[in-house]
């Protein structure tokens, strides 16, 4: 189904945050130094494929997490910034570009950096700067996070890499993926998880196994990965349908596919599935901040700020045309 002579994909319907996360949103004072540091580690280890790329993979990436960590201190920003570049990188260089192509050359790929995450040193990394990067990557924050904290996040990058993996075995044949998959799929896609678990550790806090299980922590991760995911897919939608191909791979898609509706319709639909959750993060917030300061509020804060961050992320150029 090609949408290409339907409604111009600028002009479509778009979320209103305005009452939920209005921004200006606070923002590490030490963004641009962050920039600059990561550009300096992408020299070491160079994963994108051309200079221009890697300045603006720089500047999305600093100048977002700044948003995510807007009160940790300079090498926690620095290095939560390194992790993103990283995983950015892998998506658009081996995912994207490559895997709708040769999955089973990315299946090879992802395989390598799952024996680090588990923990497994695995052959020499040789000349290959993707591996020799997370293993950069995982040392540091092993220094960093305690041993719960470390696991969670390996494992959130192994959702993320598999998620990878997944869209890009989906590419050409969206319509095959159903809306319930695609809904639970989206917040690995996205990183957002992983966004999570890496921003507790800068953050220096651990939330108890119940507290993590309790309807309102649940509830408002859930509301936030949801959030990230669908604003993204509206956000990129017009660039994504500049390439050739199928249409993209996300919800608007799906929207139209699986509800036969016309591509506003679905725009108008997500637009209200985001508003929606924005509405019941913003609730959950509000309710664990009212106790006083205790690891929930702490958590309740740094969702807030992964959620900001996505938000300002989809005004950034990278979605433009």
């Amino acid at each position: 189904m090609s949408h290409t002579s339907g409604p111009d994909p600028l002009a479509l319907p778009m979320p209103d945050l305005r009452d939920t996360f209005p921004g200006p949103f606070a923002t590490s004072p030490y963004a641009d130094a962050v920039e600059e540091q990561t550009a300096r580690w992408l020299r070491t280890f160079p994963l994108t494929g051309s200079p221009g790329e890697a300045k603006a993979l720089c500047n999305i990436t600093a100048q977002g997490v700044a948003r995510v960590l807007p009160t940790a201190d300079r090498d926690g920003v620095i290095l939560f910034a390194g992790l993103f570049v990283w995983l950015t990188a892998f998506d658009d260089t081996h995912g994207e570009t490559e895997g709708g192509r040769d999955t089973a050359r990315l299946v090879r790929r992802t395989a390598r950096c799952v024996q680090l995450l588990a923990g497994h040193d695995g052959p020499p990394t040789g000349d290959d700067p993707c591996t020799a990067a997370l293993q950069d990557l995982l040392t540091r924050f092993r220094e960093r996070a305690t041993p719960t904290q470390y696991l969670r996040l390996t494992a959130h990058l192994r959702d993320s890499l598999f998620g990878i993996l997944w869209e890009a075995h989906h590419l050409g044949e969206p319509g095959r993926i159903t809306l319930d998959d695609y809904r639970a799929m989206r917040p690995h896609t996205v990183f957002v998880r992983t966004v999570m678990a890496a921003a507790e550790i800068m953050h220096g806090y651990e939330l108890t196994e119940d507290q993590r299980a309790s309807p309102a922590v649940r509830e408002l991760e859930q509301a936030v990965a949801d959030l990230a995911g669908w604003i993204n897919d509206l956000a990129s939608y017009a660039k994504e349908k500049d390439h050739d191909g199928p249409d993209p791979l996300s919800l608007p898609t799906l929207l139209v596919r699986h509800r036969g509706c016309s591509l506003e319709e679905a725009f108008r639909v997500a637009s209200r599935m985001c508003e929606d959750q924005a509405v019941a993060a913003r609730r959950r917030i509000t309710e664990l901040t009212s106790g006083g300061k205790h690891p929930l509020t702490d958590h309740a804060h740094t969702m807030e700020t992964v959620t900001a961050s996505y938000v300002w992320h989809i005004g950034h150029s990278r979605y433009k045309r």
